[in-house]
């Protein structure tokens, strides 16, 4: 009944005359109400002041701590068609097992003896080079031999100009007395010729006189003859120096153009010995590519290539294997709010998806079936989910993590931050504040 009018009924009799009176008006209930209200309300006032421990949510999933511990996924550096598989998939190998056979599909490598080939032309290429370095010392020789032969020649030439050059001397000396002798016969022939007119000489005087004046005169002509031969053959000479010095020039010079001629030759045989050996080296690794191995022990998962006979270009993946033996770890993205709350070495709860589990956010410590793990490493860069990548380790102070987890799977995480109040934590929340920042106590040297 709803006390609502002003006429009242308990005014006009008396309800307690009534057993349903009496329960109505009976007052007892509301004493336990009141009791429960400010029971729960004590209750609610005490548990704001009880600690809460901030948290940083993230999603991600297990991977492995060690780059080369990850699946990854067998390419063929070079083109070819599959052959033959020794594997299957599941199949555990160890590093170097032959996965499988591929075959050539370049024209150019069809040759089975392309490498037995390729050494035969090393061999005759370095023939050459042998042949090529004879001949470079048989000119270097050749040149010696006309250095020597044109000092031996030049120094000849000298000694037949300085020959020369005496012998003008001695026909000049020779013509200056056959020249003294003409002047005195000529005058002996004069005072003859004087004397005769006086009658003091015979004309047979004169005659001798004039005879011998005449042969003076014939050896002073063949004086100077003589001499003018003797300097032609100075001239000569000296031409014969300027001639013995152009030829040996030319000659040397010869061999030396063909010593250059064959020194380039023999370089550019050396050249192609060494491209040739390069090819060769090539031509080897690259038959030992013909045979795809493991690099490292683990399962084959997939075979991304598929029957025989298939071709497929270089790079490209053809089989993907996971190695056995890798130190889970934990991949999460956290927003960049929450980036400067994040230090390495932190405590993370790590709830993994597939595992039962009872989480508490701010009570971790009560939680059920998650994980300590502790951050090993920050990206610096954002990701392209528009979060940054924090990569944990499993903590070794904690409980080791399920050995049934597998790479891949998702993982949820809880980065531990500060104990606050729970009415601090349900004030920042209304007021859409971040988690309180702080600085981690832990030095990067620590965590090392």
């Amino acid at each position: 009944m709803l006390n609502i009018s002003h006429n009242k009924v308990d005014k006009l009799f008396d309800m307690s005359l009534y057993v349903s009176g009496k329960r109505v008006l009976q007052v007892k209930y509301f004493k336990i109400f009141n009791r429960l209200l400010i029971g729960f309300a004590v209750f609610i006032f005490i548990l704001l002041f009880m600690p809460w421990t901030q948290t940083i949510n993230g999603t991600g999933q297990v991977t492995t701590l060690k780059l080369d511990q990850r699946p990854q996924t067998i390419q063929s550096p070079i083109p070819g068609r599959i052959e033959k598989w020794f594997v299957q998939e599941g199949d555990f190998v160890k590093k170097g097992d032959t996965i499988l056979e591929i075959s050539e599909v370049k024209s150019d490598y069809f040759d089975p003896n392309l490498v037995q080939r390729t050494g035969d032309q090393i061999a005759a290429k370095s023939s050459s080079v042998v042949s090529y370095t004879g001949k470079v010392k048989a000119l270097e020789r050749q040149i010696e031999a006309l250095n020597t032969e044109s000092l031996l020649k030049l120094e000849q030439a000298r000694n037949k100009l300085t020959q020369s050059k005496l012998k003008v001397k001695t026909d000049s000396i020779d013509l200056e007395a056959t020249r003294t002798n003409f002047n005195i016969a000529q005058s002996q022939y004069e005072r003859t010729v004087q004397l005769q007119e006086e009658g003091l000489k015979a004309v047979k005087d004169v005659e001798e006189k004039r005879l011998k004046l005449q042969e003076t005169q014939a050896k002073l002509l063949s004086q100077e003859n003589k001499l003018l031969v003797s300097k032609n053959e100075v001239i000569n000479a000296v031409v014969d120096i300027s001639t013995v010095r152009a030829s040996y020039n030319d000659k040397i010079s010869k061999a030396q153009s063909d010593q250059f001629t064959a020194q380039s030759n023999q370089f550019d045989t050396e050249a192609q010995v060494s491209k040739l050996e390069n090819a060769y080296s090539n031509y080897e690794i690259r038959n030992q590519m013909k045979y795809i191995t493991a690099p490292q022990d683990g399962f084959i998962n997939k075979a991304l290539r598929g029957g025989l006979g298939e071709a497929f270009k270089e790079g490209e993946q053809l089989v993907g294997i996971m190695p056995s033996q890798f130190d889970l770890a934990v991949e999460t993205y956290i927003k960049p709010i929450d980036l400067p709350l994040l230090h390495v070495g932190e405590k993370v709860r790590v709830q993994f998806d597939g595992w039962p589990a009872i989480v508490f956010s701010g009570w971790p410590d009560v939680s059920y079936g998650t994980y300590g793990a502790k951050v090993m490493a920050i990206e610096n860069f954002i990701s392209d989910n528009g979060k940054y990548r924090v990569l944990l380790a499993p903590d070794d102070k904690e409980n080791a993590w399920p050995t049934a987890i597998r790479v891949g799977s998702g993982a949820q995480t809880l980065a531990l931050l500060e104990d606050v109040p729970i009415w601090y934590e349900l004030w920042r929340k209304i007021n859409g504040f971040p988690p309180n920042y702080y600085k981690s106590s832990k030095s990067s040297t620590d965590v090392k």
